[in-house]
């Protein structure tokens, strides 16, 4: 692949999410809410919490549009869910996810049209990326939102599920974006995510077609993945 070519693939994808995702909900937001969220997801420092991953999750959604009440709030909330994401603060030191969530829909609430009940259910769908595992609705903001709320929590957790080559590569895009993190505590970190991921019990994906189709792939990566980490933590351990 040519220069040129690397150069215009991001633009290529970027024009396909404006047309063909954003286009349908642009009324529903200010003027400037496009300009803002292309800036955040063009960011220098984003390898996987770039539109890629946006992209992926809309493509996804398209996918399983039946099973949504509300498909125009769905794809609103996987635009803004990562809409503000930073490792680490101006002063250097980690930076909890949960705030990079704040941030994020507070974001949204500043260029959002929607109406107050219509947000509302937004923001708890973007809010509740910050603890998948134990979110659950507050609340039926709409009739059906529970159900929205967990497809939505499901494709965001769907990359778990990927063919392992774009699994373990989608891994190394997350450690450029914590490339200031020394290596054992960013495999001791992931090591720490899987291990709730992987317990017995836990309900990774919540609604039984996706469940169907990633849970499997899921629980194989992560299981894969906890044994190469668990290895190189070895390695890492024994060059001290």
């Amino acid at each position: 692949m040519g220069l040129g070519q690397q150069m215009s693939a991001p633009r290529i994808v970027t024009d396909e999410i404006r047309y063909h995702y954003w286009a349908s909900l642009a009324k529903q937001h200010d003027s400037s809410s496009w300009a803002i969220l292309n800036a955040a997801y063009c960011e220098p420092q984003r390898s996987y919490h770039a539109w890629k991953h946006i992209d992926d999750l809309l493509h996804k959604l398209d996918e399983f549009s039946g099973l949504a009440t509300r498909p125009d709030l769905i794809a609103t909330a996987i635009f803004w869910h990562d809409a503000i994401y930073a490792t680490r603060s101006p002063a250097g030191a980690f930076r909890p996810d949960a705030e990079n969530v704040r941030d994020s829909d507070a974001l949204f609430r500043r260029h959002t049209l929607l109406s107050q009940a219509e947000a509302n259910a937004v923001s708890e769908m973007i809010m509740a990326t910050a603890r998948h595992l134990e979110a659950s609705a507050s609340t039926e903001h709409y009739p059906g939102f529970a159900k929205d709320l967990d497809l939505f929590l499901d494709l965001d957790l769907s990359p778990l599920a990927e063919p392992w080559d774009v699994f373990s590569a989608n891994l190394h895009k997350i450690r450029f974006e914590f490339a200031w993190v020394p290596k054992a505590t960013f495999c001791l970190a992931r090591l720490e995510m899987l291990d709730r991921f992987s317990k017995s019990g836990v309900t990774l994906y919540r609604r039984a077609e996706t469940s169907a189709l990633w849970l499997g792939p899921a629980r194989a990566n992560i299981s894969r993945t906890v044994e190469d980490m668990r290895k190189e933590l070895a390695h890492l351990s024994a060059q001290k």
